[in-house]
């Protein structure tokens, strides 16, 4: 009963409406807690090197999101938010420390020059694969960053990283199909009868 009256820590849910009206001074806005310092330091360098094309990128990490609503949805909300109605190029890289989603939203002429699919692909393989490797954020971030910066520079897209195989070491335990295959249990049936069938000749033999 004493448990039951302690009092419970609410768990805040995060929405465009409860985040800072303009974007952080340092491109980084950890809400879920996810970088070290040193950390975010990397990351908000990565995020300078967009500045000379005249976009203003930053990234975002939330630790729980409203109900219903997507963390695509929360950074379009963003833009919106943080552009003040102006057209400006904005960029947005967001994380959910949750369920490790990861989204990637920029505004409407940045999206255009960029393309819907890059961005997509770019946020569901290029920064969503370190994460499942093991929750390496900075190096999540830092990859998406750098394939979104050299299309921005015109280069050609480098494509989305490739997923190391998983290698099968060999093994001298037999599969269970070979195990069905094989004649084994004929060997073991024979030799239990001839063990139990010879010592039992061996007495009536001698016993006579």
């Amino acid at each position: 009963m004493v448990v039951l009256l302690l009092p419970v820590a609410p768990v805040h849910a995060t929405s465009a409406a409860g985040l800072p009206s303009e974007p952080p001074t340092n491109h980084v806005l950890d809400g879920a807690d996810l970088l070290s310092r040193a950390a975010v330091a990397d990351v908000a360098r990565g995020l300078e090197q967009f500045s000379p094309q005249q976009v203003q990128a930053s990234w975002v990490s939330v630790d729980r999101l409203d109900y219903g609503l997507g963390l695509t949805q929360l950074g379009e909300q963003l833009l919106e938010r943080w552009s003040g109605g102006t057209d400006q190029n904005q960029l947005l890289f967001l994380i959910d420390g949750q369920t490790s989603a990861t989204a990637i939203v920029a505004s409407a002429p940045l999206q255009q020059q960029l393309g819907a699919d890059l961005l997509k692909s770019t946020a569901r393989t290029t920064m969503a694969q370190p994460l499942r490797e093991g929750a390496r954020y900075r190096q999540a971030s830092l990859d998406a960053m750098n394939r979104i910066a050299v299309v921005l520079a015109g280069g050609a897209d480098p494509g989305p990283p490739e997923i190391n195989a998983v290698t099968v070491l060999p093994t001298h335990i037999p599969s269970r199909e070979e195990t069905e295959s094989s004649n084994a249990f004929t060997w073991v049936i024979v030799l239990l009868v001839v063990g139990t069938l010879v010592p039992m000749l061996t007495w009536w033999v001698f016993s006579r």
